[in-house]
């Protein structure tokens, strides 16, 4: 049997925000992780305070209750210089969404990153960093990672991701 890992509620947050790679309501991270709005809105302070208190290239922005994960100013540019095979920073995230899931149905990538991600993901097969596949039982697409992928950032693939693709 495998262990169960507890998250603190500030850590899941910041995988939503990281995730979702666009201003997010505290509504909507309540309704995601079933708690109460009050309960996010501390985990959030406890996150915000967190960043304030580390030397780190990222920050939690506020904007009209809306919560970010950004870059910390000063630092788009660095970065844009260092992101591999030109994809913008909101591609990048759709791609780190995908390489996080492994395998994910088209439909619920949209979910989680929003309708920009069709975008990202038509990018994302043209430059053949991710595969997509009809599904047998329905309309959307398996997305999965690809082999240029795995090259490009030096990721090895999963033994069983590895045979999927030897059986496709």
């Amino acid at each position: 049997m495998s262990e169960s890992i507890q998250i603190s509620l500030p850590a899941k947050i910041e995988a939503i925000l990281y995730l979702k790679g666009r201003p997010t309501s505290s509504k909507e991270m309540a309704e995601l992780l079933d708690k109460d709005i009050a309960e996010i809105e501390k985990a959030l302070w406890e996150l915000k305070a967190g960043y304030a208190q580390r030397d780190t290239s990222l920050e939690i922005n506020e904007n009209k209750s809306h919560y970010s994960l950004e870059l910390r100013q000063g630092l788009g540019e660095l970065v844009q210089d260092l992101l591999p095979a030109d994809l913008s920073i909101a591609t990048l995230r759709t791609l780190a969404t995908v390489a996080l899931k492994k395998k994910i149905l088209q439909s619920e990538l949209v979910d989680l990153r929003g309708s920009g991600a069709y975008d990202h993901i038509k990018e994302l097969v043209e430059k053949n960093f991710v595969e997509r596949r009809r599904q047998k039982d329905g309309r959307s697409f398996w997305l999965t990672l690809s082999e240029k992928f795995h090259q490009t950032f030096s990721v090895l693939p999963e033994p069983d991701q590895a045979e999927d693709k030897k059986a496709a």
